[in-house]
């Protein structure tokens, strides 16, 4: 059985940090890309980051230079630091994992919020 399991969520101030974590199990780890996606109410669901099986990293125009993803296959992990955070960034962040063998597989995470306020 597949799982994705979030941490990190939370309440912060305007130009803090969170550092998100998604735990994987039930699954070969390493082949999988991984992202972060989130979602605002009333907002469609929007990729945030992602990185692939190798390596490679993907951000979103609205976290450049302030989001950073990382991975670790021998934990089983991906990550998400979030630095310099502003209210838009106030959503449901979603881990994703992504492997395509044939057809494309996808597996989600239940969600973690992250809100941004004074």
């Amino acid at each position: 059985q597949v799982q994705l399991v979030e941490s990190g969520g939370g309440l912060v101030q305007p130009g803090g940090s969170l550092r998100l974590s998604c735990t994987a199990s039930g699954v070969i780890f390493r082949f999988y890309n991984m992202a972060w996606y989130r979602q605002a109410p009333g907002k469609q669901r929007e990729l945030v980051a992602d990185i692939t099986s190798g390596g490679t990293t993907n951000y979103a125009d609205s976290v450049k230079g302030r989001f950073s993803i990382s991975r670790d296959n021998a934990k089983n992990s991906v990550y998400l630091q979030m630095n310099s955070l502003k209210s838009e960034d106030t959503a449901v962040y979603y881990c994703n994992a992504r492997v395509a063998i044939g057809s494309t597989i996808d597996y989600w995470g239940q969600g973690t919020q992250v809100t941004v306020s004074s």
